[in-house]
């Protein structure tokens, strides 16, 4: 019988494995990281824009899980000079100031940036062909006011139908309202809205077939957004833009087109959250309300109703915020 007691742990052969080398977790500090925006997307390329140039981009192996999306501030490395067939790593996502989320709907937990460090949202809808759908608006509002943006509603197709409706919905929330039809190359509408958007960055979101697109031509004549039509039997409009791009606006400013809406799910608002968008009101549940209002209604111990009595201002406003509240609670993503 051999005797083991000869061998020790030298005798043993052992083939070091792929994953037996020592791993630091020193990443490297990309100091001479260029300064840059994602402008676009697409399958895993990002187009980033620095101070000199216009980069097509990978995402860097150390940033992780961590998405990029349109609007996000990056650090770039490598060939960033911008000339055909070079491609720079993105090693670097800044923080994000502000950000629109979304989720496929009410019960899903799994939220969506659709856009990071917009200060604007401008919510297009047309006043006809096709109807306006209050819900898909009021929706999109609760994710803007819970990503501290403010908001516009752009009504396209002024001509076809009053806005009055509509202005009496949203104004009270301060929403600036702002109507326009590209039918007239004088259309004041578009002077507000260029003087709305100067100097921001501002995301557009709403349902295929309002005029979306066109207006976005119209703002930035060198865009080149593809423009559908409104299906005659359906009364909705096809999806032209497939994917969400940053374009600098003439007179200064940037706006981020979106591809169309057919639903906008609220799963990741917080309702409690959501209010604090509205200082005054926010400062009056607060002091006045009881712990764990929901702020439905007076019957459910609510004391807006006695805060805004004497004020129809304020009245119209709690309304308002309500109705955007009964929309997320609703749980219809469309």
């Amino acid at each position: 019988m051999s005797d083991w007691s000869r061998y020790d742990e030298s005798d043993a052969k052992v083939r070091p494995g792929r994953g037996s080398r020592p791993r630091s977790k020193v990443r490297p500090a990309h100091a001479d990281a260029v300064d840059g925006v994602v402008i676009a997307v697409d399958r895993g390329r990002y187009t980033v824009r620095t101070a000199d140039a216009v980069v097509t981009a990978v995402k860097a192996r150390e940033l992780g899980r961590r998405g990029l999306v349109v609007g996000d501030s990056v650090g770039v490395v490598g060939d960033v000079s911008g000339d055909s067939d070079t491609l720079g790593r993105v090693v670097r996502r800044d923080e994000r100031v502000t950000a629109l989320r979304r989720t496929a709907d009410d019960t899903d937990v799994a939220e969506r940036v659709v856009v990071a460090n917009a200060g604007q949202l401008a919510i297009f809808a047309s006043v006809a062909d096709p109807e306006p759908n209050p819900r898909v608006i009021d929706r999109c509002l609760v994710a803007g006011f819970d990503g501290r943006m403010r908001a516009l509603l752009v009504l396209t197709k002024a001509d076809l139908a009053s806005a009055d409706a509509l202005r009496a919905m949203y104004e009270p929330l301060g929403v600036v309202v702002v109507e326009t039809t590209v039918k007239r190359a004088d259309d004041p509408g578009i002077a507000l809205l260029r003087s709305a958007l100067s100097g921001e960055t501002t995301v557009f979101v709403g349902p295929s077939g309002v005029g979306k697109s066109t207006l976005v031509n119209a703002l930035v004549p060198d865009a080149d957004r593809a423009v559908g039509r409104v299906n005659d039997v359906t009364g909705r409009g096809r999806h032209t833009s497939t994917s969400s791009v940053m374009l600098e606006l003439p007179g200064g400013g940037w706006i981020i087109d979106t591809p169309g809406v057919r639903s906008f799910g609220l799963a990741h608002v917080d309702p409690a959250h959501f209010i604090l968008a509205f200082p005054d009101v926010a400062a009056a549940a607060d002091e006045l309300c009881p712990r764990g209002c929901t702020h439905e209604s007076a019957e459910l111990g609510c004391e807006l109703d006695a805060w805004a009595a004497d004020s129809p201002d304020r009245r119209a406003r709690v309304d308002s915020i309500r109705r955007l509240l009964a929309s997320r609670a609703a749980g219809e993503a469309y």
